[in-house]
């Protein structure tokens, strides 16, 4: 099959932009979308195929996803997923195997991208617990949700869809629920050793988005064991407040007897005045933890109702009217309507409890006050600067098992096959609001945008290759090479969709190489089922790439990965994924 010049020009803007995304700095979305310009500037593309990824199903479910996420982070249950289920890994180590495993399982039944979903934000607090590198355990999160699906006809659409197919086309009743485990079980092994065993040097060590700088202001910050509360009788260690990120604890006030350097197995009482020092981020964390209460009596006694508060940080300037007063004196409730939680002065640590410390000139001070605090106070004489901490609002426990519940139906709905996904999430979303386990403002501001703009660009440049013949007549001269020998024919089928899945989604890819792999299996006179296997395996081995797969995605901003990232990691465990394949497969469906 020649190629047209329209196919010329798409692979030509395609090459440009992945060695862009390798070779260069700028943006994922930002070089995607302007080889959609390109693309539609030669004409090869119309306005509306170019708008196409804009409307996608796919792209649109990965965004009400993101609201789904936020409302299970800001009610508390990823916080629980990521102390109870996760557990305290003493490295990366155990920490990638206690991941991946149960997420394998997890993506073998469900859809893969709800499964990712709901752990990115429980994975991004579990490993600032426990002081683990996110950047080596995203990846491995998707890695392991990807290949998860290739075990049982259900674990991804791509699986059912080729099925289908096959029965139209050969009359067969195509593949039993867990026949394809026969594959992809060696497959899971093969990706969790891998990836164990070789992360540590091919994939960046840093902190990913929760990069936390040393900050140089210490904040004292005084919490209170809440009556009933779940950490009661259980130790420092066991409660998870020995080894906060940015932050120590100072001391315990039980009943005005002070307790210094405390013990880790020192029990915690209600009652317990903890009494930490660490910076803004820290007191963000620790304010979230379900059992534990801000000790400063004025917080309760704000008008605002707790959904609509947050943390803000002020600078008191010479002209404030309290100064040399003690933070008791301020009567800052009454005057501005807030309350204190927090001091920091240059740097150094006050060993005082918060209503007795004297306000300087030039202090810190955290507060916890309405949502319009910064926008009524921004010129007000009394302070130098004010600003809102982002992602401050506080979790509400009261709504986490609603939210769980809301989680479960929607998994529950897809896997019954009663709704498709993008309709679950969208109800689950709409649940998330009417429940008042988000609110509107926090939905809107969970949306990841740049990682959106890279599926529609992504979906738009799979038009161009499906619509000028650029992708079939590739598959056909590449099948065609290697046509006299089976094993090769697979090998090559398998290289083929792989690639096609970096560029195009995995499933458009399937579907386009289907008929070759029919063609195949006719010129060949072999059986057409080790080429379909074939053919939903590489289509699930989206490694090389963030934009093959959108769990890819979703993990590449968490995770501050850059591309070549993925391919540095990704392409060797591709070979050996389609290594495993050319040799499992015959084994278990025979060429004739």
């Amino acid at each position: 099959m020649m190629l047209t010049l329209e196919a010329w020009q798409t692979i030509a803007v395609i090459s440009l932009c992945f060695s862009l995304l390798v070779f260069s700095k700028y943006s994922a979305d930002a070089i995607l979308i302007a080889g959609v310009a390109l693309l539609l500037l030669l004409d090869v593309i119309t306005p509306g195929e170019a708008l196409s990824g804009m409307s996608n199903e796919g792209m649109a479910t990965v965004a009400v996803l993101f609201i789904v996420a936020r409302g299970l982070s800001q009610t508390g249950v990823v916080s629980w997923i990521s102390q109870n289920l996760l557990g305290r890994p003493k490295n990366n180590t155990v920490a990638q195997l206690r991941l991946m495993l149960p997420v394998a399982g997890l993506s073998s039944i469900l859809n893969n991208t709800p499964v990712v979903a709901m752990m990115v934000p429980a994975v991004t607090e579990w490993a600032k617990r426990n002081k683990l590198s996110v950047s080596q355990l995203m990846i491995p999160l998707s890695y392991a949700a990807i290949i998860g699906g290739t075990c049982t006809l259900v674990g991804t659409s791509t699986n059912l869809v080729i099925n289908g197919m096959l029965i139209d086309s050969q009359g067969s009743s195509g593949l039993g629920m867990f026949d394809l485990a026969w594959v992809g079980l060696p497959c899971v092994l093969v990706v969790v050793v891998y990836t164990v065993a070789f992360s540590r040097w091919l994939l960046p060590m840093q902190d990913g988005d929760a990069v936390r700088f040393e900050d140089a202001r210490q904040y004292i910050v005084e919490m209170e064991v809440e009556n009933a509360s779940p950490i009661d009788g259980l130790s420092i260690e066991e409660a998870g407040l020995r080894q906060l990120p940015g932050m120590y604890l100072v001391e315990i006030d039980r009943g005005g007897r002070l307790l210094s350097a405390v013990s880790p197995q020192e029990v915690l009482r209600q009652g317990d005045h903890l009494i930490f020092a660490g910076d803004v981020r820290s007191v963000v964390d620790l304010k979230n933890i379900r059992g534990l209460k801000v000790a400063e009596k004025q917080v309760f006694k704000l008008d605002s109702s707790s959904s609509n508060r947050c943390l803000v940080e002020v600078v008191i300037s010479p002209n404030f009217p309290y100064l040399r007063g003690t933070v008791r004196d301020s009567q800052f409730r009454h005057n501005y309507g807030a309350a204190i939680i927090a001091v920091a002065r240059d740097g150094e640590t006050i060993k005082t409890r918060i209503g007795d410390i004297q306000l300087k000139p030039g202090d810190t001070l955290l507060l916890e006050t309405h949502d319009q605090f910064v926008k009524q106070n921004r010129y007000n004489k009394d302070f130098l600067l004010a600003g809102e901490i982002e992602n401050s609002r506080q979790v509400s426990h009261e709504h986490r098992n609603i939210a769980a519940g809301i989680m479960l139906a929607m998994v529950i709905l897809v896997a019954l096959g009663v709704l498709t996904m993008f309709k679950a999430a969208t109800l689950a979303a709409g649940f998330m609001l009417v429940t008042r386990c988000l609110r509107v403002q926090e939905a809107r501001q969970s949306i990841d945008w740049q990682i959106l703009l890279v599926i529609a660009a992504s979906i738009a440049m799979g038009t161009a290759m499906e619509k000028t013949g650029a992708a079939s007549a590739i598959a056909e001269g590449m099948i065609g090479a290697v046509a006299g020998s089976p094993m090769g024919a697979l090998a090559a089928l398998f290289v083929l969709t792989a690639a096609f899945s970096a560029v195009i989604s995995n499933l458009a890819a399937a579907v386009i190489l289907f008929p070759v792999a029919v063609a195949t299996s006719q010129q060949l006179g072999v059986d057409i089922l080790p080429l379909a296997v074939t053919l939903m395996i590489a289509a699930s081995t989206c490694f090389s790439t963030p934009i093959g797969y959108q769990t890819n995605l979703m993990v590449y901003g968490p995770g501050n990965y850059r591309f070549v990232d993925f391919i540095k990691i990704g392409l060797p465990l591709t070979v050996l994924v389609g290594v495993t394949t050319v040799l499992v497969v015959p084994l278990v469906w025979g060429f004739y």
